[in-house]
C-alpha cells in the first residue's frame, strides 16, 4: 500500500491513478489527519507527501513520522511544487527519501517510486554493528564513540550505518549519494563530503575510522 498525501484533489487521483495502472495499490489522503487515521488501519510501504497542505505541513507531518517508532522506517517522498535548494535539502534532511517537484512526467514519477522502494527494502535486518570504539545500534538510532553518546541527524546516522553495513569495502560518492540522498542529489558528491567532514567531527575518537580512499570514496573497516 502506498499513502498519496495531497490536497489537490486531481493531482491525488492522478496519482492513485496512475500508481494502479503500474501495478501498487495506493490510497489518496488529502490532509495530515485523514493520513494519522489511515496509518492507525495499515502501515504503508512508502508515503507521498505534499509540502503545502491544509493545517499541519507536510515538514511536520514529516517530521512527526520520523519521530515516532512505529513510522520512522516507513520510506517518503516529498511530492512538491516547491523547487526551491534550501527546500529540497530540508526535505531530505529531515528524513524524506526523494523529493519530486511539479510538474514531473508520471514515467520519471513511478521509476522514482521503484528506486526508493529498491534502496528502502535493501536495508540489513542487522541491529548493530561494531568496530574498534566505534558501535552502531540501528533500531535505538543510538551512536557510541567508547561509550560515549554521540548525537547525529538522521542523514549522518544513515550515512553512518552505510558505512558499517558495507564495513571492509570502499563506497563511492555515488553510491552513498544513491543509497542516502536518492535520484534527485545525483552528481552532487559535495553533499557526501561535507556530511562526512561533520560526521568525523561528532565520532571524536572514532572519526578517523572514515577512511578516504582518493578518487574513489570512503570506506570503515579492514580490507576483506
Amino acid at each position: 500500500m502506498i499513502y498519496c498525501v495531497e490536497d489537490e484533489r486531481n493531482i491525488r487521483e492522478l496519482l492513485v491513478y496512475t500508481l494502479g495502472t503500474t501495478g501498487f495499490e495506493a490510497r489518496g489522503l488529502s490532509d495530515g489527519k485523514e493520513l494519522k487515521k489511515a496509518l492507525k488501519e495499515e502501515v504503508p510501504e512508502l508515503i507521498l507527501l505534499d509540502i503545502m497542505l491544509p493545517g499541519e505541513d507536510g515538514y511536520r507531518i514529516l517530521e512527526k513520522l520520523k519521530q515516532s517508532p512505529e513510522t520512522s522506517e516507513i520510506p517518503i517522498i516529498m511530492v512538491t511544487a516547491k523547487e526551491a535548494e534550501y527546500d529540497k535539502v530540508r526535505g531530505l534532511d529531515g528524513g524524506a527519501d526523494d523529493y519530486i517537484t511539479k510538474p514531473f512526467g508520471m514515467m520519471e514519477f513511478i521509476a522514482r517510486v521503484k528506486a526508493v522502494l529498491r534502496r528502502t527494502k535493501k536495508h540489513s535486518q542487522k541491529q548493530e554493528y561494531r568496530f574498534k570504539g566505534l558501535k552502531v545500534h540501528v533500531e535505538r538510532h543510538q551512536v557510541f564513540d567508547n561509550e560515549r553518546a554521540v548525537e547525529l541527524t538522521l542523514k549522518e546516522f544513515e550515512l553512518l550505518r552505510y558505512l558499517m553495513e558495507n564495513q571492509g569495502l570502499v563506497v563511492s560518492r555515488d553510491q552513498i549519494l544513491e543509497r542516502i540522498w536518492g535520484y534527485e542529489f545525483a552528481g552532487e558528491t559535495r553533499t557526501v563530503d561535507v556530511h562526512i567532514r561533520t560526521l568525523r567531527q561528532k565520532l571524536g575518537e572514532s572519526g578517523y575510522l572514515i577512511e578516504t580512499v582518493r578518487g574513489v570514496g570512503y570506506r570503515i573497516g579492514d580490507r576483506q
